[in-house]
């Protein structure tokens, strides 16, 4: 019986992901059934936290309600939901079933029901066959008699999490387990269940965090989340971009200024550190600080007092302080654009994040996550990836982090429903699509046999391959420098309007 299977499970000390994954392929296997997928809901959506049966990306996909009628109709009772096969109302699952990948679903069955956690409404369960019939009045007797043991599987797993850190729990919380908390990082890789850990207990501190990565990694979504698991987390979180104050006005926007202290300074204003007075201030790009508010920060983190501009006396503040940056510090404190007494004071407890060529299969989650996003974006029926696809994505060594990934998505989302043109067709992105580098984006990879294999069809002329070439560094340098042609231009090393020039010319505007 299927309990025999289910049951050890509740007992054993199994990782939260590895026991929820258990659950689904048992039940497939109980059901004989396509699919089975557990979602947790999180607001006005559903995340599936554990599936079998799908495509790899679903795992990072939200399925919001409003659109998805079906699982509305799941989460508005408590008993079983079964779906006839002829069921006009769309199928979440169109184009990821692995049974029938980027083609409509053909006739089948589909039940579900929802899950409770201590009186709570947890999220849902959906079972999907492609044979019509398979989910009988029988089947729907046998779920009913098992929802009991699934909703308490949920029950051990969360008693887990709370018994392992009941020090860091906070009602907000309750609902989530371990592993797939409420978090909105998208991702089960070592590397970032590692780093997720680590800044658990890290945010449970007053330490100051100094965020470290490559541009377009995350930083700003780890630091919120840092701030959301704080004991500060019902106060309030400020965010400065560091790179986006003037220098003329640094000092005032951080620490604020009193009435005739400069020119059109006609009432006394306080700045960021008031604002985040008792939460946490969160200096995005702080390496981009000028060196005199540098020094004026440093005595801040000293002895926790601000002195605003043009005042004499200075004022005590409670703030935390989360930095974060894509650059060296170390180097910039060599070459003498940051200061090394503020740089040990910033990096009390330096947090790397690792760029998405070391996430592994975190990128085709993420994928999933852009995927959804645009097909709701778009109104498409469905939106999902093709094989050459998924491969070109693992292999692409994403020197832009998830930034580029997002926009690579988006482009191809938009280039599949205009060959289409359709927005009721199951549009699937091949890799032609993605228009990034085939094999890693490294020529040096394809060996000797291969290169011996060209002939004079496969030579382009020299200015053919030059604009590619300068195209590509452009679309990088746009990416590093979050769309602003003015930064981009410094990056290339090129005058502003000479980048524009280039930019129509190439097509790139």
């Amino acid at each position: 019986m299927i309990e025999d299977f289910l049951l050890p499970d509740l007992v054993a000390e199994l990782p939260a992901a590895v026991r929820l994954q258990r659950l689904v392929q048992v039940l497939r296997e109980s059901f004989a059934c396509g699919a089975v997928v557990l979602l947790q809901r999180e607001d006005d959506c559903l995340r599936p936290v554990a599936a079998v049966g799908l495509v790899q990306d679903a795992l990072g996909r939200r399925f919001d309600l409003a659109r998805h009628p079906r699982l509305a109709a799941l989460l508005s009772r408590r008993e079983i939901t079964w779906f006839e096969s002829d069921s006009t109302l769309p199928d979440p699952y169109d184009g990821l079933l692995d049974e029938s990948p980027g083609e409509p679903l053909p006739v089948h069955d589909c039940m579900g029901v929802s899950l409770h956690v201590e009186g709570e409404l947890w999220g849902a369960l959906t079972l999907d066959a492609l044979k019509a019939g398979t989910f009988d009045e029988r089947a729907r007797i046998k779920l009913r008699r098992l929802l009991p043991l699934v909703e308490a599987l949920l029950r051990v797993t969360r008693l887990e999490q709370e018994n392992r850190a009941l020090r860091m729990v906070r009602a907000d919380d309750h609902r989530a387990l371990p592993g797939v908390q409420q978090h909105g990082i998208v991702g089960h890789s070592p590397a970032v269940t590692r780093l997720l850990d680590e800044l658990a207990v890290v945010a449970d501190s007053d330490l100051t965090v100094l965020i470290t990565g490559e541009t377009g990694v995350g930083k700003e979504l780890f630091a919120h989340w840092l701030h959301r698991h704080s004991p500060r987390a019902d106060k309030p979180l400020v965010q400065v971009n560091c790179a986006a104050l003037p220098e003329s006005l640094a000092e005032s926007e951080l620490f604020g200024h009193v009435k005739g202290a400069f020119s059109g300074a006609s009432t006394d204003r306080g700045g960021r550190f008031d604002a985040a007075n008792g939460g946490t201030l969160f200096l995005d790009e702080v390496g981009e600080l000028p060196l005199h508010v540098q020094a004026k920060l440093l005595r801040t983190l000293q002895n926790g007092e601000i002195q605003r501009l043009g005042a004499d006396q200075p004022l005590r503040v409670d703030v935390r302080i989360i930095a974060a940056t894509n650059r060296n510090l170390a180097d910039s404190v060599a070459k003498g654009d940051f200061r090394a007494d503020l740089y040990h004071r910033l990096s009390v407890y330096p947090v790397p994040v690792p760029p998405l060529r070391d996430r592994g299969n975190d990128v085709l989650l993420l994928a999933g996550h852009f995927l959804e996003l645009n097909r709701a974006r778009l109104g498409v029926r469905s939106l999902r990836l093709s094989p050459d696809a998924e491969q070109a994505l693992l292999t692409y060594d994403w020197p832009g982090n998830v930034r580029e990934l997002e926009h690579v998505i988006s482009r191809a989302a938009i280039k599949a429903l205009g060959r289409n043109g359709s927005r009721q067709s199951m549009l699937s992105l091949d890799a032609a699509l993605l228009d990034i580098p085939i094999g890693g984006g490294n020529a040096s990879a394809a060996g000797p046999a291969a290169m011996a294999a060209l002939d004079a069809e496969d030579v382009q002329p020299l200015r053919i391959s030059v604009e590619a070439c300068q195209r590509e560094q452009i679309r990088q340098a746009l990416l590093a420098a979050d769309d602003n042609w003015s930064a981009a231009a410094r990056l290339l090393e090129l005058d502003a309007s000479n980048l524009h020039k280039l930019a129509r010319r190439l097509g790139l505007k």
